[in-house]
């Protein structure tokens, strides 16, 4: 694939909201011809079937990179300062040093070694943001359902680790897992009134 340049990188992260699971930060440089960008979007808007084949067609034509904040990053930094931290190192995994980087929200992280600027709603407005919110959410949401075996009883598969009702209860049922947030007040309180979740 042929990539213009200046290179333009879109960033967006997704799963800062929920009480498990990692935040995951994608950052994408779309090639010149990418066939489906008239598709690309916000990944909210997206179904999970639509999201699912148009992250196929970005892994395979983009470049693509990844970065993660675990829980325990989240609970040790707080939740935006460990956003921003995956951002960069999105970007770095990029493998090429882009010339410009677009980012989703209105915040630009520290650490970033092109120049940069925020976007308020930039998922709709810039592909390459809609780009690498499709990643983002594809990505977050195969590591929670995965998850689902390792920490059975919360329904991670189903909410994704967001704090849906069924989610809240079986907090409150089995306590908090590794894979939770402890800094997040369910979470807390749900560890104060249960202690630590147990394999069963």
């Amino acid at each position: 694939m042929t990539y213009s340049h200046p290179l333009i990188a879109g960033v967006d992260e997704a799963g800062r909201g929920p009480l498990a699971g990692p935040v995951v930060c994608a950052a994408v440089i779309l090639p010149e011809g990418f066939s489906a960008f008239d598709q690309l979007d916000n990944s909210k808007k997206l179904s999970e079937k639509r999201r699912t084949a148009l992250a196929a067609i970005i892994r395979a034509e983009a470049r693509v990179g990844v970065g993660i904040a675990e829980p325990v990053e989240i609970d040790r930094l707080n939740v935006l300062h460990a956003t921003m931290a995956a951002m960069v190192r999105a970007v770095d995994s990029l493998g090429v040093r882009p010339d410009e980087i677009l980012i989703d929200g209105n915040r630009v992280p520290d650490g970033l070694k092109s120049s940069a600027r925020a976007i308020v709603g930039g998922d709709g407005l810039e592909a390459c943001i809609g780009a690498a919110s499709i990643i983002a959410k594809t990505l977050r949401d195969q590591i929670l359902i995965e998850s689902e075996n390792r920490f059975p009883g919360f329904g991670l598969a189903g909410h994704k680790g967001y704090p849906s009702p069924s989610h809240k209860a079986a907090l409150e049922n089995l306590g908090p897992a590794p894979i939770h947030r402890l800094s997040y007040a369910p979470v807390q309180s749900a560890r104060q009134a249960r202690g630590v979740w147990r394999s069963t």
